[in-house]
């Protein structure tokens, strides 16, 4: 009774740790702009079953592809036993679907296949990861805690995973002896390879292995679950929810921004009064045009920073990475989630209020040389597997540069002027235009 009570306890607080933190992240999304991705339901599902579920992105690049999807079926499929052992933990019971005979051994067998699997993708990744020169994990933006983050998830799952076929060979030696409580169940393809390391212990100590591996599994997973949401690997659970609000229009169109086009609008109907201005609302917020803090950003891309992989897919795609530019996509969404988690933070502190700490996303974070490197050729978009969109968010800061703070480099600002003086981009006169045909 006492080891049940400890269990729902462990699990209580796991569950609780985590509730609360995923409630501080909703609450983070939900302090950006709104705007509408509720529209065309079921092409939503299907990007979702395609991009999330199917893995459709990731396969893409092939070693990288494939390893990811053995680590995201394993431990997918592995934790439904995690069913069996919370009804174990919860009631004293020992393998608690045992009744499900040959289709339990099936499972049991699957798991520890998928186990070995995860295992050697872990492995391979961590190798990848720290012992080849992979330009997009020797980034600037990677150093630090980033790459830490990495190692800590892929060295979890391997001990997780090594936990697990422990436990399965400790209790298959305490099955074939005998020993009370173990009934005979399962099928161990592939920790029966690990028995050798535990079958010359006592039955008290079979006894000891089964149950520490058994507390460690289930404690370590709950451990993970918390983790998680602080980490990037929080992708595992936003991956689904990004990709079904992903944007549905035609890749490379715009959105109009509501006070500009409403101008535009009255300039183009015949019948308005050009001198007319609606009554000034006291209680209206200023109209901001584009984006100077992450709060400026819409809930989605929000919630794309939070979504980020890291991967760096993007960055690696990224012409003006590629050239040297010194603009990498991955570090845009990562500045704007780190942003908008200090944002979060003093709101917390502060009774739930935030009014600014003299800072912001755009030159606190992200420097105009890095806006200005953006071809906006959409890149980083197609190459990233879960929908992100970094380009919005630079294009979206652009606008704040131009329009709030009439700042831009000297190409473009001649380009507006030419625009504006002769109704094209081009440092000539409209009469002139069409002068270059009468050349010889």
């Amino acid at each position: 009774m006492i080891a049940q009570l400890l269990f729902a306890v462990c699990v209580a607080a796991g569950a609780g740790l985590f509730a609360r933190r995923v409630a501080f992240i909703r609450k983070n999304i939900l302090m950006g702009q709104d705007v509408d991705r509720f529209d065309r339901p079921a092409d939503r599902w299907k990007v979702m079953a395609r991009v999330a579920l199917g893995q459709g992105k990731m396969v893409a690049r092939p070693v990288a592809g494939i390893m990811h999807i053995l680590i995201y079926v394993g431990f997918v499929v592995i934790n439904i036993e995690l069913l069996e052992i919370v009804i174990d933990g919860l009631f004293g019971t020992h393998r608690a679907f045992a009744g499900l005979g040959g289709l339990y051994d099936v499972l049991i067998g699957t798991f520890e296949v998928l186990a070995a699997l995860v295992l050697l993708a872990c492995v391979v990744f961590f190798v990848r990861r720290n012992g080849m020169a992979l330009a997009r994990f020797k980034s600037p933006e990677m150093g630090g805690w980033p790459t830490l983050d990495a190692n800590l998830i892929l060295i979890a799952e391997v001990v997780l995973m090594f936990a697990f076929l422990s436990m399965n060979a400790a209790d298959s030696i305490a099955q074939v002896r005998g020993l009370d409580h173990y009934i005979v169940a399962g099928s161990f393809p592939i920790s029966q390879f690990l028995v050798p390391l535990y079958e010359g212990m006592t039955d008290a100590g079979v006894v000891a292995v089964e149950r520490g591996m058994w507390w460690f599994h289930i404690l370590g997973i709950l451990t993970f679950l918390v983790y998680v949401t602080y980490s990037k690997h929080f992708h595992i659970l936003l991956a689904f929810p990004n990709t079904y609000y992903s944007d549905l229009t035609a890749q490379g169109a715009m959105d109009n921004m509501a006070a500009v086009k409403k101008e535009v609008d009255l300039m183009m109907d015949p019948n308005a009064d050009p001198f007319a201005a609606p009554a000034p609302d006291a209680d209206a917020a200023p109209v901001k045009f584009g984006a100077k803090d992450a709060p400026d950003l819409s809930w989605k891309q929000l919630m794309e920073a939070y979504t980020c992989t890291e991967c760096g897919r993007c960055t690696s795609e990224c012409p003006a990475n590629q050239t040297g530019k010194l603009l990498s996509p991955r570090k845009i969404m990562m500045d704007t989630r780190d942003r908008i988690e200090e944002i979060g933070e003093q709101r917390d502190a502060n009774g739930g209020t935030w009014e600014g700490d003299g800072k912001t996303l755009l030159g606190s974070y992200i420097t105009e040389e890095e806006l200005w490197a953006c071809t906006s050729c959409q890149a980083c978009v197609q190459a990233c597997p879960v929908n992100i969109s970094p380009m919005g968010i630079v294009l979206d800061m652009r606008r704040s540069l131009i329009m709030e703070d009439s700042k831009s480099p000297e190409s473009i600002t001649s380009m507006f002027n030419n625009i504006e003086n002769n109704g094209a981009p081009w440092a000539f006169p409209a009469a002139s235009r069409g002068d270059w045909t009468q050349e010889s």
